[in-house]
Order: C-alpha cells, then sequence, then structure tokens
C-alpha cells in the first residue's frame, strides 16, 4: 500500500515536471530567444531577437511574395500580421540565406558568406567590449558593455518610414516611405518639419510639396490641415508616458499618406485612426494656382471665373497640377466676392474699414485677391499678392475672399445673375425673377451653403460647374449605373425628364476615371452630367433703358409675348453672341471692324497703284533721257571725228568772236590756231578723244 502511493506520487510529480517543461520550451524566451548579439555571437538568417517584454522581434524578413528571395534585416512588432517598422539594408537586400548580422572592426554590419557587406553603421570603434540589443521600445542600440549603458549608436536616429515613441522629432528628423507595399527601398514621399515654418510638418513627393501642416491664421482654422494634438503629444518626450504611446505608430506610407495607428490591446489589431491628407484635396495645391478643389464633387477641380486651364489637354485628363491663368492680364479689372475658402499665406495689416481694403488692393496690379476680417473694433486687411495657391470652397471657417478678375472675361452684363459660391450664373440662366431670363429659371443659389443646385422637373440637382463659352454646366446626380458612359449618355434627358422644347439638353453623362480621385465613398454612385443650353431669344424689358448692354436695339412689344430688346433695323439678334448683328451676319462690333478693315485697305491699294504709277514714270523718262544723249554723242562724235569736221564746225558761224564774252576761257581767233597748229597737221595730232581729234599747238610767246 505504501509502495502504491509512493509510486503515485513520484507518477505526478514526473507529469507536473514535464509538463512545466513543455511550457517552459514553448516560451518565446527560452534558450535561443535572446535579445542581444555580441562580438562572440552574432545572428543568422533563421535566427531573431526578440526584446525582454516580448513587444519587438528583430531578425531577417522577406516581404515580397514573388520567387527571387530578397532578405533584409529589420524589426517589427511580434504581433500577427507581421508588423514591420525599421529596416536596416532596405536599399541593399541579400539574395540568399547566408546573410548574418554580427558586431565586426568596431560595426554592425549585414554581410553573407562571402564577406560582402550589404548595410554596418559606419562607427569604426576600437573597442572590444560591444554589445547590441533590441530593446522593449523597439530600438535596437549598440552599447559599449562595460560603459554602463552608454548608447554609442542607436536605430531611433535612422528610422526608416516609422515613427515610434521615443524617437526624436527635430529638424533633423526624416521618415521615407517605402517605394511599395512588397519593396522596402527608400520611396518617393518624406516626412519632417517644415523648413520654412519650424512648427509646421510637411510631406515632401520627391522636390514637390505633397502635403503640409497649417498653423491657426487669423482666426481660421482649417481642421484638415492641422496637426492634432494628438499625434503632437505622441512627438513630445517630456509627456514620459511610454505606456499611452507604445502601441501607437506613425507611418510614412508609399501611398503619400501620414498614417497614425493605434494598436487593440485586447483583439491585438492594428486601427487606422488618422490620416493625412484627408482626401484628395488635402494635397497641397491639387488643382493648381488658381484652380478650385471640391473634395465633394464627382470631377474635383475647377477654374476660378475669368480664368482657363493652363494645359487644356492635361486638365481634360484629369492632370491638374499645372492650375489656371488669366484669361486676360490687364489691371484695369475688378473684383468677384467668393465665400468659405480656404487659401494660404495672406500678408495683412490694419484697416478702417472694406473699402480701404479693397482700395488698397485695386491701386496695386499685383495683388490677386483681398479679404477683410472684424475683429472687435479693427478690421483685419489680408491680401495676396502671388498667385492664390491650394484653394477650397466650400470650408467651414474659410475666408471671404475678393479675387481681382476683368469683367469681359465673364461675360458680366447687368442682367447677370450673382456668383453662387464658385459658380457664375451667366446670362440667360436664371436664378430668380432679377436676372437672366424667365425661360431659363430653373437654377437655386442656397445662401446659406453658396450651392447651386439645377431643379429639373425629375428633382433637384447639385450644379459643380457652369462654362459660360461653352454653354455647359455640370451637376452631379446618383446614378445605378455609373460606369455605363454609353447608357447614361443615352438616356439622360429622359432620366432627367428634359423633353425637347426644353431649353436645356443633356450633352454627356459620364465622369470617366475622376471618381477615382476621391475618397469619399459616397461618390462611388454618382456621375456628373454634362447639360447645355439653348441660344436665348432677346432679351425682356419694360423700357428701352433696360436695352444698354444691347447695342442697336429697343425695347418693343413682340406680339402677344413680353417686350423685348429687338434688333434695330438692318441688324438681327444673334443668341449665340447675345447682341445684335448686320443682317449680313456679323456682329455689330465685326461689321464696323471690317468696314474700316476695308476702307484702310483700299487706300492702302491706292497709295500703293500711285507710287507705281510714279515709279514707272520716273524709269520711263530717265530712259528717254539716256537714249537722247546717246543719240547726240554719237552724232557729235561722227561729225568731228576729222579735221574737216572742224572746219565745217568753223564755217558754220556758231562761233563768233564778239561771243568772246560769253566764254570764261582764253580766246583765240582761227588763222592763230592754224599757224600754232602748222595747219593741223599730222604730226601735232596728239590723239582722238570722244568729241574729235585733239592737236598741240605752239603759239607765239
Amino acid at each position: 500500500m505504501k509502495r502504491t502511493s509512493r509510486w503515485s506520487v513520484v507518477h505526478i510529480l514526473s507529469v507536473i515536471l514535464f509538463c512545466y517543461t513543455i511550457l517552459i520550451l514553448s516560451s518565446p524566451h527560452c534558450c535561443s530567444a535572446r535579445d542581444n548579439i555580441t562580438i562572440k555571437s552574432r545572428l543568422g538568417y533563421a535566427q531573431t531577437l526578440v526584446s525582454a517584454g516580448n513587444r519587438f522581434e528583430l531578425g531577417f524578413f522577406d516581404p515580397s511574395r514573388s520567387s527571387n528571395v530578397k532578405r533584409y534585416v529589420g524589426i517589427w512588432y511580434t504581433t500577427n500580421p507581421q508588423t514591420v517598422v525599421w529596416v536596416a539594408n532596405r536599399g541593399k537586400p541579400l539574395s540568399d540565406n547566408s546573410g548574418v548580422l554580427s558586431i565586426a572592426g568596431g560595426d554592425l554590419k549585414v554581410s553573407d558568406d562571402k564577406g560582402i557587406v550589404y548595410w554596418h553603421t559606419d562607427l569604426g570603434l576600437k573597442r572590444l567590449n560591444l554589445v547590441a540589443k533590441l530593446e522593449d521600445t523597439g530600438n535596437f542600440v549598440l552599447l559599449e558593455y562595460r560603459s554602463k549603458g552608454k548608447i554609442l549608436w542607436q536605430s531611433f536616429d535612422q528610422p526608416t518610414d516609422t515613427f515610434l515613441y521615443g524617437m526624436k522629432m527635430d529638424e533633423n528628423f526624416k521618415l521615407t516611405s517605402w517605394t511599395s507595399k512588397e519593396d522596402p527601398a527608400p520611396g518617393n514621399f518624406t516626412f519632417k518639419k517644415d523648413p520654412a515654418e519650424e512648427s509646421q510638418f510637411v510631406v515632401m513627393e520627391k522636390i514637390i510639396t505633397h502635403w503640409r501642416s497649417m498653423e491657426p491664421e487669423t482666426g481660421k482654422i482649417f481642421e484638415s490641415d492641422v496637426m492634432p494634438s494628438t499625434i503632437l503629444n505622441f512627438f513630445d518626450l517630456s509627456n514620459n508616458r511610454p505606456e499611452v504611446y507604445s502601441d501607437k505608430r506613425l507611418v510614412m506610407s508609399f501611398t503619400g499618406d501620414l498614417q497614425y495607428w493605434q494598436l487593440d490591446i485586447d483583439t491585438k489589431n492594428w486601427s487606422l485612426m488618422l490620416w493625412f491628407p484627408k482626401d484628395i484635396c488635402g494635397v497641397f495645391n491639387f488643382c493648381g494656382n488658381f484652380g478650385i478643389c471640391n473634395s465633394k464633387n464627382k470631377l474635383p477641380c475647377k477654374c476660378l471665373p475669368g480664368f482657363k486651364p493652363k494645359l487644356p489637354e492635361k486638365w481634360k485628363a484629369g492632370i491638374f497640377s499645372d492650375g489656371c491663368s488669366r484669361k486676360n492680364t490687364s489691371c484695369d479689372n475688378d473684383f468677384l466676392s467668393f465665400k468659405r475658402m480656404k487659401v494660404r499665406n495672406p500678408d495683412s495689416f490694419e484697416a478702417k474699414d472694406e473699402k480701404e481694403c479693397r482700395e488698397m488692393c485695386l491701386s496695386n496690379c499685383q495683388c490677386q485677391a483681398y479679404s477683410y476680417v472684424r475683429q472687435r473694433d479693427t478690421v483685419l486687411c489680408l491680401t495676396w499678392t502671388e498667385d492664390l495657391k491650394d484653394l477650397q470652397d466650400d470650408q467651414d471657417g474659410g475666408y471671404d475672399v475678393n479675387v481681382r478678375v476683368v469683367l469681359s472675361d465673364i461675360g458680366a452684363t447687368g442682367r447677370n445673375c450673382e456668383t453662387c459660391g464658385t459658380n457664375l450664373v451667366p446670362y440667360p440662366l436664371s436664378t430668380g425673377p432679377k436676372c437672366g431670363d424667365p425661360m431659363y429659371a430653373r437654377f437655386y443659389c442656397n445662401n446659406d451653403t453658396d450651392h447651386l443646385s439645377f431643379n429639373a422637373p425629375s428633382g433637384s440637382y447639385n450644379v459643380i460647374s457652369v462654362d459660360p463659352e461653352a454653354r455647359i454646366f455640370v451637376i452631379q446626380m446618383q446614378s445605378e449605373k455609373p460606369d455605363n458612359c454609353f447608357f447614361m449618355k443615352s438616356s439622360g434627358s429622359r432620366i432627367l425628364q428634359l423633353n425637347e422644347s426644353s431649353q436645356f439638353n443633356v450633352t454627356s453623362w459620364c465622369s470617366g476615371d475622376l471618381g477615382n480621385f476621391t475618397t469619399d465613398s459616397s461618390l462611388n454612385d454618382t456621375v456628373a452630367v454634362g447639360i447645355s443650353w439653348k441660344p436665348p431669344l432677346e432679351p425682356t424689358c419694360t423700357s428701352s433703358a433696360e436695352c444698354k448692354d444691347w447695342p442697336h436695339s429697343t425695347c418693343n412689344k413682340t406680339g402677344n409675348g413680353p417686350k423685348r430688346c429687338l434688333c434695330n433695323a438692318n441688324f438681327r439678334w444673334d443668341g449665340l453672341a447675345l447682341n445684335c448683328t448686320p443682317e449680313g451676319g456679323q456682329s455689330a462690333e465685326s461689321f464696323h471692324s471690317n468696314k474700316l478693315l476695308l476702307l484702310i485697305l483700299g487706300l492702302s491699294l491706292a497709295t500703293a497703284m500711285a507710287l507705281f504709277c510714279a515709279v514707272v514714270s520716273i524709269c520711263v523718262w530717265r530712259r528717254k533721257v539716256v537714249k537722247r544723249r546717246a543719240k547726240q554723242r554719237k552724232a557729235a562724235l561722227h561729225r568731228y571725228d576729222t579735221e574737216r569736221g572742224v572746219k565745217e564746225l568753223i564755217d558754220s558761224n556758231k562761233f563768233k568772236e564778239q561771243d568772246e564774252t560769253g566764254i570764261d576761257v582764253p580766246f583765240f581767233d582761227f588763222e592763230s590756231i592754224i599757224a600754232a597748229t602748222d595747219n593741223f597737221s599730222e604730226e601735232n595730232k596728239l590723239g582722238k578723244g570722244g568729241f574729235g581729234p585733239v592737236y598741240k599747238a605752239m603759239t607765239p610767246g
């Protein structure tokens, strides 16, 4: 009996010891679980280091799913799935399993069996007692064993794409994204402090600003760009609360998003809490200079009224970064007012009132826009002297901005309705009885939200843009088949219940790929519908004074209809040009311009003909003169070629002695000449010139 009891106790103890052994062996801290390497111990590709609190693990990993082996040394959370927070040899992976992490030559090194180094700390320390340890914060540190924990190098000073609590956020800190989900090589995006503003942060896409945090300015706070206190406290080491922030991380994603993640302690799952930019309009200057962005619209970008896309083809393709330019750069212009606008970097000064603010901007051609903000008893005048960037409309707490425009560029007339938000409402479109044409009164402007809507028989739809030159506006509406553009275009008028007699026609019904720009899932089932309006009849009127915007017209009755600005004799109404044109089909301005051009052309031709005739006459006269002189010279040569000719000249009595007063040369009578030349003998003949023979003569004395 005693033997049986003794055996039972031994058996029970053996079972307990066996279970305990199994439990110990299964523990990550047993045997191979270590958190450091030394000069004598190194880490092979199949081994890992585990931090003391079992939070982080360090070793070789391959993020690629391809058959090509690419091994990196990295640090990741011990939770599943593997979440990597740091990579050593991110730009130079190993292509086989021979890699080791070791301490050699006073450096941490990643090398292969051939001695090729893939990464090292480049310290060159001449110390023998070095140890590299993985801490529970995720920091991998190189220490001198006997220096009481003095850190010689740490991974926190060389982060990759992830910020962990304990890292120092200063002007030298930078996170660089991976190239892709499976490639940890340095990517296109970096996160760092803004060099221009110490208290702000910036995400760069190579050398281009992708996102920039924003400090509250003049009481205006745009939450989409303000770094929340949650993250700012995460950066602040003075909090000294690792237990609060150890389950959080900030990641510069390869997509360009700055992501703030938090670990659920119970489920061990990561949740995305915050991200920047919030949407496509959060991307810095997404629509370019003078372009307005609205992430609530299927087509997010449009130009300010009075502006046009710089590169229309790229704009149509959904590439908006080149922005918009003015249609007219003249300084002789006015202002259009837009409410609830987000715009950056104004200059400011105190002004007595809005009038002073407006005049200050109007007097400076470089002033692009102004706004005024009341603060107690003063008015703060805000001005923008550079191109307007990063514009967004429909922003709570935004500015009421007055933008400089040339009124002729927006087709301004006395009958235009006021702008609604950032949308023009050009004639003949009408939002009420005091503007536009009554036949086009299907529009409504909500002055509280600044939203323009189009009231079709089938319902009311949000207008997202208006193009006065093309006579097209775009609405946004829900659709069961948003990707079937052909179906939508062919049945658009039927769905909106616009019959043939309506002043409006559907011209396009598709947004193409532009819907991919937005992160708003509510827009997935929406389409952008282009609607044109027909040319209007003559404007309605009650007196001819109301026809001043339409020259060559007079207010008259038209049958049983209302009075209209009817064109005068020899003119007709042009609904496209919105004015009275001559019967020939030209506009009045074009007609007068062409008439002046013809007059100038006629005068030019007459002048040219007169000059031509004068030149011809001069040429003919000169030719006659030359011919006459040549004939005379020929006759003279023939006549005076011989001595006989000379005698004939003498006998002709053309030279007489009494003519000596008319000759301003010494005078000799003929007899003395005959004697001097020995009767014109051949011996005295010197030669022959153009007017006859030449003789030498010897006179007395």
